[in-house]
């Protein structure tokens, strides 16, 4: 009687021995820093396929089985996993049920100035699933207020996203501005117009004070703004009819606050620094003197 409970312990032993390395635990085909894509609307049976194909799990029912275990389809989280390591099975669907991915995160920096159609190339070129065209269509309203910075993006990340954290972000920096804004008598569309001008304009953060100022008696006293950045502004008077750019906090708050001086030119010369006149005829010999 004892060796058959022996024999019967050992049987078990062996089912699950067998039972694990058949179903539960990683192939031995499996290559480290494996990277599988899950699409958005992907549905289980796809997911088990792919995972299955790319030698992530060995047995796609016991995948789904852990899945729904842990949540069913509605936990199926969409982005690129990373899976570094064999992991059994239930550990793969624990984290593709949580969105566990390990994928370092895409980091792009927007430099200030930069308009859509530059911001849509760098994005082109660091996201795979990045539309140009969409993104154009969607942020055509949106010059002057995607804000230029640092961002991190899931590798998954699309057109939307890159558009929807650029001008959540111009929002949450403009908020603290809105009561200066006010009080400059002007509007925030004017600001951001004029802001974009001056982000072109200025070659450091030491003249953007003085040359909102500048500007912004041009258009006072009914002169044509004459900047380069925008050249359609030597033939109309006033500001452009939109941004020019997406400006960074700096020139938005020159816009606001401009600094008063007694110039009305402007010239920087080949080495960067900048030169002031209060008249026409100073300007010109600045014009002869440093270019």
């Amino acid at each position: 009687m004892q060796n058959k409970n022996i024999f019967y312990a050992l049987g078990v032993i062996v089912f699950l021995v067998f039972f694990y390395f058949l179903f539960l635990s990683a192939p031995s085909s499996f290559v480290p820093k494996t990277v599988v894509s899950i699409e958005p609307g992907t549905s289980l049976h796809s997911v088990s396929d792919v995972l299955k194909k790319d030698n992530v799990i060995r047995s796609r029912v016991a995948f789904e089985f852990f899945m729904i275990l842990f949540g069913g389809e509605k936990h199926l989280i969409s982005a690129d996993y990373l899976f570094e390591n064999q992991l059994p099975v239930w550990q793969v669907a624990f984290r593709v049920a949580n969105g566990e991915h390990h994928m370092p995160p895409v980091s792009m920096t927007i430099p200030e100035g930069f308009n859509v159609n530059q911001i849509a190339d760098l994005a082109v070129s660091k996201l795979k699933n990045f539309n140009k065209v969409r993104f154009l269509l969607q942020t055509k309203d949106l010059e002057g207020y995607l804000f230029p910075d640092t961002y991190f993006f899931l590798t998954s990340a699309n057109d939307m996203d890159v558009r929807n954290s650029m001008n959540d972000n111009f929002k949450k920096k403009i908020n603290p501005l809105l009561p200066k804004i006010i009080s400059s008598g002007k509007s925030e569309k004017d600001i951001i117009i004029m802001a974009s001008v001056i982000e072109r304009e200025a070659k450091g953060d030491t003249d953007r004070e003085v040359i909102a100022g500048i500007l912004w008696k041009r258009i006072a006293i009914g002169m044509p703004l004459q900047v380069d950045a925008a050249p359609e502004t030597y033939k109309t008077r006033g500001l452009p009819k939109s941004p020019i750019g997406n400006p960074g906090l700096l020139s938005i708050e020159s816009a606001i606050s401009p600094q008063n001086s007694p110039y009305l030119y402007y010239l920087h010369d080949k080495n960067g620094n900048i030169h002031y006149a209060k008249t026409f005829a100073e300007h010109q010999a600045n014009i002869r003197k440093y270019l």
